[in-house]
């Protein structure tokens, strides 16, 4: 079989496209595999299609809340279809476009298959062998499918697979509390699924905050049935129905739930396995993630990795980053590192959640902290939103007062984080914070709240915390 030799060949057409347009800056002639859909998980099965679906799954919690602002409303019905579809009509047409600009691209040779390595340097797609002086791989990951006994006969639902949907299914059991599960939860439940969310760790979100993850789960409990510490052991199909079968992981006892589908959502594991990684020369974890350093470097000299498939931070602004540090390791001789300092995230469940940095326990392992709690209801434009249970918390370093990581619960938490998030990226003590006006009455006031009330982490309540009357 004869071999095509190009100077830098990428896998993967998400964030790997920023290696893509760089190495065409070059000059140099370059290969792009994907096993598609094109534009990668975020647009096509993540990120993009779901806040599609979350942004009318809110209107609808918020107007069947509205009722204590006293505002009496109803909502006459929720077309699922429609929302599916709209969600369809941007994501479909984004991924075409993506494709054919990738098809036209002058000095870009796209092959649409899966690549596998069959020597160092060498890639095998259909049917045609690759072989690049330097390659980048954005390979992604894919949802994990966990061992349950009976799931090989049923059929399920993933977070790629629930987008075919047209029809609302009357109920649901989602199997797993981590960001997919919890913001599906909150979609369907709003729509009018009756949803029984099962997470066999003990809480939800298990890298949140335990206060925030509690809050979560109160809330949630509110509009669904959700069990945490419970491990789905079996399932099977009665009749027209699924019957699903979980285990208390303290005690034992079943639980035994029907619905007419199923949603796996137990988390992702990486594509290296399906790129046969190991016949290159790159070294992968026990997960199968595939190890980097911070430039970006794989085990094997000019093989970078990125995004999902080195599974670092999985969103999508951090294989951004990570994409432009490997791409320009790889094309310049001045190098530059990923930093993961101040990653933030957001999770777009209901109530929504973000944060930044470290968490109180991180954190303590190498520092001597002070923790800072605000409830949203502290402050004038909180209390006008009558958000009681909505609150942020800060963790800062005792000594230097520089801030290590923030958490917030409630309304608008990825919009008002974000000024937390510039400050930590250059290392910002509390006092930056101040230095900057806050508008009032605003919601952003809840930022300097929690920053202002810093205690040594013994002396606060367990949450909610009782707090003074806005100023």
């Amino acid at each position: 079989m004869a071999t095509k030799r190009y100077d830098y060949l990428v896998i993967g057409s998400g964030s790997a496209l920023t290696a893509v347009d760089m190495a065409l800056s070059h000059g140099l002639r370059v290969a792009l595999v994907d096993k598609g859909p094109t534009g990668g998980t975020c647009l096509n099965v993540g990120c993009i299609p779901s806040k599609l679906l979350i942004f009318p799954a809110d209107r609808v919690v918020e107007i069947e809340d509205a009722a204590r602002l006293g505002v009496y409303a109803e909502i006459m019905r929720v077309d699922f279809r429609a929302i599916m579809e709209r969600m369809r009509s941007v994501v479909i047409p984004s991924r075409n476009e993506i494709r054919r600009s990738l098809r036209s691209a002058e000095g870009l040779d796209f092959y649409e298959g899966v690549g596998r390595f069959v020597d160092e340097y060498t890639l095998e797609v259909n049917g045609e062998r690759l072989r690049a002086d330097k390659i980048v791989i954005g390979a992604g990951a894919r949802p994990a499918i966990p061992p349950i006994d009976g799931l090989d006969r049923v059929e399920y639902l993933t977070n790629e697979t629930l987008l075919d949907l047209n029809h609302r299914p009357a109920s649901m059991v989602i199997v797993g509390g981590g960001y997919v599960g919890v913001e599906y939860a909150h979609f369907f439940a709003s729509v009018g699924t009756r949803v029984t969310l099962l997470q066999m760790e003990e809480r939800l979100l298990m890298d949140e905050e335990p206060e925030i993850s509690d809050l979560l789960k109160r809330k949630l409990a509110q509009r669904m049935t959700v069990h945490t510490g419970t491990k789905v052991v079996a399932v099977r199909r009665v009749g027209s129905r699924l019957q699903v079968v979980a285990a208390d992981e303290s005690t034992g006892e079943e639980l035994t739930v029907e619905a007419d589908t199923i949603l796996l959502a137990a988390g992702r594991i990486p594509n290296s396995d399906l790129l046969a990684v190991q016949n290159s020369g790159v070294q992968v974890d026990g997960r199968g993630f595939i190890v980097v350093n911070t430039r970006m470097e794989t085990s094997k000299e000019n093989v970078w990795a990125l995004g999902d498939v080195i599974g670092k931070a999985m969103f999508r602004h951090v294989a951004n980053e990570e994409a432009y540090v490997a791409a320009n390791n790889s094309l310049h001789d001045s190098k530059v590192e990923m930093s993961y300092h101040a990653v933030p995230h957001a999770v777009f469940t209901y109530p929504q959640i973000a944060a930044v940095g470290l968490t109180q326990r991180e954190a303590a392992r190498d520092h001597r902290l002070v923790i800072g709690y605000a409830r949203y209801a502290e402050v004038a434009k909180g209390e006008a939103m009558m958000e009681e249970d909505a609150f942020a918390k800060a963790v800062v370093d005792a000594d230097s007062r520089e801030i290590l990581g923030f958490h917030i619960i409630g309304p608008y938490a990825p919009i008002l984080i974000q000024e937390v998030i510039n400050a930590m990226a250059v290392h910002a003590k509390t006092g930056h914070i101040f230095s900057a006006m806050h508008i009032h009455p605003a919601l952003p006031e809840v930022v300097q709240k929690a920053l202002a009330n810093l205690k040594e982490p013994e002396e606060w309540p367990h949450p909610p915390f009782p707090g003074s009357r806005p100023t």
